[in-house]
């Protein structure tokens, strides 16, 4: 039993924990570093571990995702969540604005509450007493899917109100993505051969609706308060006063707010906006114009769907016309063919835009893409360029339509369309086709799989130019002399990069399997087929049936598994591999004995040689305390391992006070396991 110097002690962490979150996530005035912010935690879950019974939902340390769920229950909204009518044009507004004073006392003065229109998904979010309870997506408006466990994870929702709490409390939101971080999880994505994301809210949507809270702790979304449900004990006579409350609460609220008196006042405000919204981290696609005083709102009313005293005044899709200079093909690492359309440089939504996808062969003879068309694209949620429609009335009969090639760009090998599919590839193994060949080089360098510092694009296109590499195998063939000759490469980039590969040869299985671009496994399938198999010649030897047994592992993706390992090509490259001494380093989970994870959470870096282990044996045990490694130093490292010989990567922990630990160290962690 804890004594009560201890429970003093955690309940204070807490509490200074809370704090930290709403001065970052409400406030935007955090008054301490990461670091500090982690030490912190760190303090909390050393107390949490030595004593789990004083462990609840709503501590700091359980926003990181619990057990997957078997599927989502339906519940029934207290107040329904009704939508929104909408504009997208002063005179629309204007009229509005005539309707909700025609439904008031003439001369009454009303005041119009304006909130940018986040691109995010609406939720409802329910606080008994102070405490977070419920979580549920809008659905219908009178029934939604609940998600708790997923809402639990996205930090800007506190877990416990400040101050003194009403009753009951509903406050709905919207839950959206940063345009970065749609950038982070693509980059992942493209790596692994995964669609992208489109924008922002369709991320969203998908990250609500994973079964595995652990996965939506990854996403990082964030979340903005716009409004109540159900209540019981909150006094307020404007929403203006609502927002005050619900900020003091701890509850985060838009910056960029406004009251305004007249409809011109807000007319001339979404103008401001039309161009201001191109800098902001979010998507925005317009504004939410409310009637401010709450006893307004209740003689106005509603009708069925939506309220009269609330509109959307949307801004058009923000689109740009150029012209399409010319179409290319890209090669991907497994032999998947995109065109990508050359354009005339244009200004749109802040960037300056070059290249568009045009996605596979049928999308360009949908919207009959040819080489000179004047074409309309648009980013407004998107992210990427897109190809909006072709100008056909532009034409002057110069045009040429795009045929999809039917042999390889880069090889010359015939290309084949996938069985009830969309997209083309080449049907020569990367081997023997130098595009698939280099993007399935710089994928097997990646941090997230073999990790070989110093293996870039450049380097690549040379290595395979010159002939030097035509397979992963001879990665580990090359020595000094010949890496030397090559541009921009010096006797001590040589010897590193050599030493690099070296020391990639027994890096964990599941980072191996992510290297050999197998098609639709990603990093997390292959920690699972490491984990399921925990050797290379195990997974080799699996048979299908065992395969679709694998947890997390489908039938699409068992059967790319099977086949990758039943190739002729493929067990040649595998065994040439193992001829020049790759030998993957087996994953064997170990549960610890406590059944405590002191890494949980925490991301590391190593470099240098350790003492007694070699590097895989050094992750395969991190990973184990529950940590994840990963190959470059930032702000978000938790701890830097480093031995003996540490390089640049020593040098930026300390310049970004990163705590370095040794090997001791992590032996005295894995102790308290």
């Amino acid at each position: 039993m804890a004594d009560s110097d201890v429970v003093r002690e955690l309940e204070t962490l807490r509490a200074e924990i809370e704090t930290h979150n709403r001065l970052y996530y409400v406030d935007a005035a955090p008054t301490i570093s990461d670091r500090d912010y982690d030490r912190l935690m760190e303090r909390l879950e050393a107390i949490e571990a030595d004593h789990p019974e004083l462990i609840t939902p709503e501590s700091p340390t359980q926003r990181v995702g619990g057990q997957p769920l078997d599927g989502f229950r339906t519940v029934r909204h207290a107040v329904p969540m009704l939508s929104i009518e909408n504009t997208y044009n002063a005179d629309e507004i204007r009229e509005w604005d005539a309707r909700v004073r025609k439904g008031l006392n003439p001369g009454e003065i009303v005041h119009y509450a304006v909130e940018l229109k986040v691109d995010g998904v609406a939720v409802s979010i329910r606080f008994e007493n102070g405490k977070f309870t419920l979580g549920a997506t809008r659905g219908d408006g009178d029934h939604g899917d609940e998600i708790t466990a997923n809402l639990r994870t996205v930090r800007g929702i506190p877990l416990i109100l400040a101050g003194q709490p009403p009753e009951i409390l509903e406050v709905r939101g919207e839950v959206y993505m940063t345009n970065a971080e749609l950038i982070r999880l693509n980059e992942i994505r493209v790596a692994n051969e995964e669609a992208p994301f489109a924008n922002p809210r369709n991320s969203t949507a998908g990250s609500l609706k994973l079964l595995d809270s652990k996965l939506c702790a990854q996403r990082r979304l964030q979340f903005v308060a716009h409004g109540l449900g159900e209540t019981r004990g909150v006094a307020a006579g404007s929403y203006s006063e609502i927002l005050g409350l619900l900020k003091q609460m701890g509850l985060p609220v838009s910056p960029h707010n406004a009251l305004y008196d007249s409809i011109d006042q807000v007319i001339d405000h979404a103008n401001r906006w039309q161009s201001l919204r191109n800098n902001l981290d979010f998507q925005t696609d317009g504004l939410v114009v409310k009637v401010d005083d709450l006893p307004q709102r209740e003689r106005l009313g509603t009708r069925s769907k939506s309220p009269r005293w609330v509109i959307a005044y949307k801004y058009a899709a923000e689109q740009a016309v150029t012209k399409i200079l010319g179409i290319g093909v890209q090669v991907g690492k497994t032999g998947k063919l995109t065109p990508v359309a050359e354009l005339l440089p244009v200004a749109l939504a802040g960037t300056t835009v070059k290249r568009a996808s045009l996605h596979n062969a049928d999308e360009i003879a949908r919207k009959d893409v040819r080489v000179g068309d004047t074409v309309v694209i648009q980013k407004a949620g998107e992210i990427i360029p897109q190809v909006v429609r072709v100008e056909a009335e532009a034409r002057d009969g110069t045009e040429v339509p795009f045929v999809f090639p039917t042999a390889c760009p880069s090889c010359g090998a015939p290309v084949e369309r996938e069985p009830e599919g969309v997209d083309l590839r080449c049907t020569n193994p990367p081997s023997r086709c130098p595009e698939q060949l280099k993007e399935s080089l710089r994928w097997f360098a990646h941090r997230d799989a073999m990790d070989v510092e110093g293996l870039g694009s450049k380097l690549i296109e040379q290595l395979v130019d010159k002939g030097h590499v035509r397979s992963l195998a001879d990665l580990y063939r090359l020595d000094e002399a010949t890496l030397a000759e090559l541009e921009r490469m010096g006797k001590k980039s040589a010897a590193n990069l050599v030493q690099a590969l070296v020391a990639s040869k027994t890096r964990p299985l599941d980072r191996f399997l992510t290297g050999l671009t197998i098609r639709h496994v990603g990093t997390r399938g292959a920690e699972v087929l490491a984990e399921r198999f925990q050797t290379l010649e195990a997974v080799r030897g699996a048979s299908l049936a065992e395969l679709e047994m694998v947890p997390e592992i489908g039938s699409v993706v068992a059967a790319s598994v099977f086949e990758f390992f039943q190739d002729e090509t493929n067990r040649k490259h595998l065994d040439d591999l193992r001829t020049v001494g790759v030998e993957p380093a087996p994953v064997v989970p170990v549960a610890p004995s406590s059944g405590r994870l002191p890494l949980a959470g925490k991301t590391l870096v190593l470099t240098g040689t350790l003492p007694t282990r070699t590097r895989p044996e050094a992750e395969a045990l991190i990973k184990r305390l529950g940590g994840k490694v990963t190959g470059s130093v930032s702000k978000s490292t938790s701890f830097v391992l480093a031995g003996s010989d540490a390089g640049s990567k020593l040098d930026k922990a300390r310049a970004l006070n990163i705590p370095i630990i040794d090997e001791a160290e992590l032996d005295r962690i894995a102790s308290t396991a």
